[in-house]
């Protein structure tokens, strides 16, 4: 990583079909389906529509050997109607169903804290892809790692990298070199610093594998673009990243305008800006450098803050250096920049990418976007969002909702509305909203409430980590989540004020 000018890291080419990643090719755009895998019509309907709105790699579930098998039609199917997107099968559990999914698509990706490996099927796999020409992705999730590894270093950043590496060191051992790696998460502190933490290892051991990077169960709407641009912002900004997903609980194809934006937006970031005390950054510890309890936005009280605006087209790493360079070092800092959209929802990704990492790597203090043509309450909401996405002050509720997939049980987007509807008044809660169980439990770890698939039309409520109601039918599951809410204390009715100071 330079702190001081903009370098995309050097990686080595990865063909994933007809697409190319790594060698400094582009940054590649891609999605996932949320149709069933067994459905050869409405998988190949959606993966067209993701292909033409620009993703050119598209992921299925293959949670079974059928829906393994299955792909193999989809893909017949779309080579005749000309559709050349590369097509991805993702794993969980099933070994047996990676080396079937590998004789029909172009990339597979495991998760190597579901996928067992004590009996060679990794180096299998490896042979397969290798006789195929199939690429893999060693696509590592904060929720469900290993027991072993988390017995270890926990649910961590560092837990990750060493899930991660196990898989790396075997692909190089057998010099298996089409392999991408990614480090997702829900949390973007957490994401960031795992990724960090895996270039630091890779580089150490001199890998240079493409990375795919992702925010996971961001949500939807303007929320979800924000805390998906914050943290993929924060990794593109260090040049970081081969290939991006932004995940959000929509339909899919509504995903790749908004990774466009972040692809174009880091394709020149021009500027060298000079850094007397690199000392006082930490990229993969995150340190409050000031005193500052609570982070502010433009219109909030902001008396003795330094004012930081950037005037380059790579405004993270001039505010950054100028913020490095300040003395004394822990002045209180608020970053500002200038946009000229119109739009407000480009408005919002850019901005959050360029300030939010500032804020997620706490470096500044305070956030002040400059919009003529939008109103002061639009900017004090996307500064909020900001600064929520990047974890450093939570004034509102923040919905940890998958995108859903062929594996979701429920209609997640219409479920997501509901519960926005009855609970958005809520101020600092969490709440996890997932399609299933495979990562559903893990990933929603920092929720206060999760709303979990069980099975069709059947659903699981958790208090934290902990199951509180197992098995309920959807048409109560809302009410029973406003109830649990309601005995936990942590209800007020709606308009009936704050209920809380906002939470760091």
């Amino acid at each position: 990583m330079n702190l001081e000018k903009f370098m995309r890291r050097p990686a080595c080419e990865v063909r994933i079909g007809g697409v190319t990643i790594g060698g400094g090719h582009p940054v590649a755009v891609q999605s996932m389906t949320n149709t069933d895998t067994n459905d050869t019509a409405a998988s190949v309907a959606q993966i067209e529509r993701i292909d033409r709105a620009g993703g050119h790699i598209v992921r299925l579930t293959a949670q079974g050997r059928r829906e393994g098998e299955n792909l193999r039609e989809i893909v017949r199917q779309l080579r005749a109607d000309g559709c050349t997107a590369a097509v991805v099968a993702d794993i969980h559990f099933t070994p047996e169903v990676a080396a079937v999914a590998a004789q029909y698509v172009d990339k597979v990706r495991i998760n190597p804290g579901n996928y067992r490996n004590d009996r060679g099927q990794f180096e299998a796999l490896i042979d397969t892809c290798r006789a195929r020409g199939v690429a893999l992705r060693i696509g590592v999730n904060h929720g469900s790692l290993a027991k072993r590894v988390f017995d270890r270093w926990g649910d961590t950043p560092q837990g990750m990298v060493v899930s991660a590496m196990e898989f790396l060191r075997i692909c190089r051992a057998k010099e298996f070199d089409q392999v991408t790696v990614s480090m997702k998460s829900s949390n973007t502190r957490v994401m960031v610093a795992a990724y960090r933490l895996l270039v630091e290892a890779m580089e150490a051991e001199g890998m240079r594998y493409p990375i795919h990077l992702g925010v996971t169960e961001a949500g939807n709407g303007l929320e979800g673009r924000i805390k998906s641009a914050v943290g993929i912002g924060a990794l593109l900004a260090d040049g970081i990243g081969d290939t991006i997903r932004v995940s959000l609980t929509e339909a899919p194809e509504h995903e790749i305008p908004v990774a466009q934006l972040l692809v174009r937006h880091f394709a020149d970031r021009p500027g060298v800006f000079p850094v007397r005390h690199p000392e006082r950054y930490s990229p993969t510890e995150y340190r409050r450098r000031s005193r500052v309890a609570v982070p502010v936005v433009h219109d909030e009280p902001h008396d003795g803050f330094r004012i930081l605006e950037a005037r380059s087209g790579n405004p993270t790493a001039e505010l950054r250096a100028a913020i490095l360079d300040l003395e004394p070092a822990d002045a209180p800092v608020m970053v500002a920049c200038r946009y000229d959209e119109k739009d407000l929802e480009t408005l919002a990704v850019k901005a959050a990418a360029d300030l939010g990492p500032l804020l997620l790597d706490g470096l500044a203090d305070g956030i002040r976007i400059d919009a003529p043509g939008h109103t002061d309450r639009e900017l004090h909401d996307i500064e909020l969002m900001i600064l929520q996405a990047a974890r450093v002050r939570f004034s509102r509720t923040e919905y940890i909702a998958c995108p859903s997939c062929g594996r979701t049980l429920y209609d997640i987007e219409k479920t997501l509305a509901g519960i926005k509807a009855r609970t958005s008044h809520l101020k600092n809660l969490r709440i996890g909203v997932m399609g299933c169980i495979v990562n559903g439990p893990g990933e929603m770890a920092d929720a206060d409430y999760g709303y979990v698939g069980a099975g069709p039309g059947r659903i699981t409520l958790y208090k934290g980590r902990e199951v509180v109601e197992r098995d309920i039918p959807q048409e109560e599951a809302l009410d029973r989540l406003v109830e649990l809410i309601k005995r936990n204390g942590e209800w007020t009715e709606p308009d009936a004020g704050p209920r809380g100071a906002a939470r760091a």
